[in-house]
């Protein structure tokens, strides 16, 4: 199995990356957020967040489009089995 040291990432980017997972995962209406309440939500810089978003979507970690992100089945389900944690 592959494995990425979270060292290898720019030091806000992993944390950003774990609060949107965390922030979207927190959704009771799973209908997912866009880009800009994301953005307010978190206070992140929208240069950054579209970055974290982009990364998270190529790994397969959300579902994402210009206008929503959401958690996909596979992150939903990992949480479900109480395998994401703080």
């Amino acid at each position: 199995m592959h494995r990425e040291s979270s060292e290898s990432r720019a030091g806000g980017d992993s944390r950003l990356e774990r609060a949107i997972v965390l922030e979207l995962l927190s959704d009771d209406e799973q209908s997912g957020r866009s880009p800009a309440e994301l953005g307010d939500a978190l206070g992140a810089d929208e240069t950054e967040l579209d970055a974290a978003l982009r990364a998270l979507r190529d790994a397969g970690v959300l579902d994402v489009d210009e206008r929503r992100a959401s958690p996909s089945a596979a992150t939903r389900r990992l949480d479900e089995l109480e395998l994401i944690g703080i």
